[in-house]
This record gives C-alpha cells, structure tokens and sequence, in this order.
C-alpha cells in the first residue's frame, strides 16, 4: 500500500460520534480510498484498492 495523497478528508460514517476512534477518509481518488488517522493526520495514511475498501466495508455493515 503507498502513502494516502493530499487533499480534502472527511470523517467516516464508521467513526464513532465522541472522535476517540476518528477513521478519515478521501473521495475521489479514481481506484483507491485513502485512509487516515483524524487524531494524528500528520502521521501519514493508507491508499486502498477501491474494491478491498468496499469488502471491508461490507463486512463491517453485517450483522454478528
């Protein structure tokens, strides 16, 4: 995985709302989501194939 880009984040749905666990992520990045630490967002990131982002997602969403 490379280095996240620059440019605009938001925080993820999947944050949760008191910002102790704050996942950001970048849109529009053809192919990749870039991911990031909002507490420490100078510490760098992750870039993940689209397709590896929306599985994980999934998985997420499910039910246990």
């Amino acid at each position: 995985m490379k280095p996240a880009v620059e440019g605009p984040w938001r925080k993820s749905s999947f944050s949760g709302n008191d910002n102790a666990q704050c996942l950001e992520v970048r849109d529009g990045v053809p192919g990749v989501v870039p991911v990031r630490d909002g507490k420490v967002p100078g510490a760098g990131g992750l870039t993940v194939r689209a397709d590896a982002w929306r599985a994980f997602v999934g998985m997420v969403r499910r039910p246990a």
